[in-house]
């Protein structure tokens, strides 16, 4: 299978190929990080400045990658979940106070990581294509890790989670942050690369190559689907 060989840092090259992870779906999760109407939020172009218009068009790719690909990936993946016994949970961020002085030093920093998105605002709510059903589980993190800043270490272990399966956004930023969280607490980790995006794909691509192999295993959705003994059947 590909993924026993893609995205492979130089730390990596000429190991061998890693067994197939053992998925019990009663003790796996699969978690959707920070797909929110804020990142998929874009102006009317013709409005923009010249600069801007820069800036937009250089967020196209991301955008279409979005809609295109992670976004049925990641509700395709969810349903997958749902019919086989798999944990559904979410991770959203979102300050629980108006002015955000709740928010970690990370999400404070001048620039784009400077996030103020109030709980109970549209911008900060999940898209509408991935609405938790029933009672999944989302938590707020004011973090970029989805384990460090919320109380999801308590819940996984007390849902008796082994693996936890990973989709989101950014690649490069709260996905990697919460797969070297889950790593460093013993948790299978395996992140879905097509259910996944970077600002740009050579960030996605990288971050990949950075974490995979050490702190979890990367693969597309059908590859995880075939691992499943419920899904050869």
């Amino acid at each position: 299978m590909p993924w026993k060989t893609d995205f492979r840092s130089l730390y990596y090259l000429g190991a061998p190929p890693p067994v197939d992870p053992v998925i019990n779906p009663k003790e796996t999760a699969l978690l959707v990080i920070d797909i929110q109407n804020t990142y998929l939020e874009r102006p009317n172009r013709a409005s923009l400045s010249p600069d801007e218009q820069k800036r937009y068009d250089l967020w196209t790719p991301f955008h279409e990658r979005m809609r295109n690909k992670v976004i049925p990936n990641t509700a395709q993946m969810l349903g997958f979940a749902r019919a086989h016994g798999i944990e559904c949970l979410f991770a959203r961020i979102a300050c629980h106070t108006k002015d955000g002085r709740d928010r970690s030093l990370s999400q404070k920093m001048p620039g784009w990581n400077n996030l103020l998105l109030p709980k109970d605002k549209a911008a900060s709510q999940l898209v509408h294509e991935l609405q938790p059903v029933a009672d999944e589980i989302v938590v707020t993190k004011t973090t970029d890790s989805a384990l460090t800043g919320t109380n999801l270490r308590l819940i996984l272990h007390n849902l008796g989670i082994k693996t936890v399966i990973c989709a989101g956004i950014f690649t490069d930023q709260c996905v990697s942050s919460t797969v070297r969280s889950l790593a460093d607490e013993s948790y299978q980790v395996i992140v879905l690369e097509d259910c996944c995006a970077a600002a740009t794909d050579e960030l996605h691509r990288k971050e990949l190559e950075i974490i995979n192999m050490i702190y979890c295993h990367v693969m597309s959705a059908a590859e995880f689907k075939g691992l499943l003994p419920l899904a050869k059947q």
